[in-house]
C-alpha cells in the first residue's frame, strides 16, 4: 500500500513536513507520499476537494486552518474537541476523524529527554495562553503533574485554560511578574508563545534572575533552534529543551495514527537540528 499524505495550511512553502515524513517512511519501510496542498481562506474548499477526490488517507492542518479544519471533518478525538483545533486528520474508511498532537507531541519529547521529569512532584510553569499552550496544558493535565500554572499578558485569556483543568492539579494564574518572583519553584518552565521568534531573536519573555539552576526550561520556538531564552537559561546552569523536537515527536504521533507505524524517532532529533540550520 502507498500512503497518500499530506498538509493544508497557508503558507506553508518552506514546511519542515515532508522532509520528516519521508524519514519516517524510510525508516518504516513504507512506500507513500507527502504533498502540501497551499491556499487561502478563498481556496480552502477546492483544497478540501481536492483532498477527497485524491482520496488522502491523512494529513496535517497548520495555520491558520486548525479551527476552521472542523467544520470539514465528522469525527473528533476527544482532546480535539476539548482543544476546539485539530492538527491531524485520518481517514478511516471515508471517514474523516480529526486529532490535536501538538500536546501529545510536546510530552512525548520531553519523556525522551527527561524521562523523570513528569511524576505526581512536578510543577510546570507555561508561558503564554494560544493555542500551543492550551494543548500542552491539557496533555499534561494527563501525566497528573502536581501543578501547572499559567503566565500570559492577558489574564482573561489565560483563565480560558483553567476549563480545562482536572482534579488533582492545581492551577493558578499569573502575571509575567509574578512568574519571574516565583520561577525557582517550578521543575519545568515552557515558552509558548512567538517571542524570541525570527527575525526577533534579542526578545525574552521573562527574566530568568529567580532561575533554580535545576530546572529545566523549553521553547517551542524553534526558528533559531537556540533562543535568547534558551541561551539565558543555560548561561545560569539550567538544563534546556528545544522547540524542534515537540515539531519531531507531533509528526511522530500523526505518523503513528495514520500507519499504526509506532518509530523510535529519537536519531532524527539532530538530522532535523542540522536541517533547520540549513546544514
Amino acid at each position: 500500500m502507498a500512503y497518500k499524505l499530506g498538509l493544508i495550511g497557508h503558507p506553508i512553502e518552506h514546511s519542515l513536513s515532508p522532509w520528516i515524513h519521508q524519514q519516517f517512511m524510510d525508516v518504516a519501510n513504507i512506500d507513500g507520499e507527502y504533498k502540501l496542498y497551499e491556499g487561502d481562506h478563498a481556496k480552502l474548499p477546492e483544497v478540501i476537494q481536492q483532498l477527497r477526490d485524491h482520496r488522502i488517507d491523512g494529513f496535517n492542518v497548520t495555520v491558520p486552518y486548525k479551527q476552521v479544519i472542523i467544520d470539514y471533518i465528522d469525527e473528533l478525538d476527544p482532546a480535539a474537541k476539548a482543544l476546539g483545533a485539530v492538527n491531524t486528520v485520518v481517514n478511516q474508511n471515508g471517514t474523516w476523524k480529526g486529532y490535536s498532537t501538538d500536546g501529545e507531541g510536546y510530552v512525548r519529547s520531553m519523556k525522551e529527554q527527561f524521562p523523570s521529569l513528569l511524576n505526581e512532584a512536578s510543577s510546570v510553569l507555561i508561558l503564554g495562553a494560544g493555542g500551543a499552550a492550551r494543548g500542552i496544558y491539557r496533555a499534561f493535565i494527563q501525566q497528573n503533574v502536581k501543578r501547572i500554572d499559567i503566565a500570559n499578558r492577558s489574564e482573561q485569556r489565560a483563565n480560558g485554560l483553567l476549563e480545562l483543568r482536572q482534579d488533582p492539579t492545581v492551577s493558578t494564574v499569573l502575571t509575567l511578574q509574578q512568574a519571574e518572583s516565583q520561577l525557582n519553584e517550578y521543575d519545568l518552565i515552557i515558552q509558548t508563545t512567538s517571542v524570541g521568534m525570527k527575525p526577533n531573536t534579542d526578545e525574552q519573555i521573562i527574566r530568568l534572575d529567580h532561575l533554580h539552576p535545576d530546572t529545566i526550561v523549553s521553547d517551542i520556538v524553534y526558528q533559531p533552534i537556540t533562543t535568547a531564552l534558551l541561551k539565558d537559561a543555560k548561561q545560569r546552569g539550567a538544563k534546556i529543551h528545544h522547540g524542534h523536537a515537540m515539531l519531531l515527536y507531533q509528526a511522530q504521533l500523526a505518523f503513528e495514527k495514520w500507519t499504526g507505524t509506532n518509530l523510535d524517532v529519537g536519531h532524527l532529533v539532530d538530522e532535523l537540528e542540522r536541517k533547520l540550520r540549513g546544514e
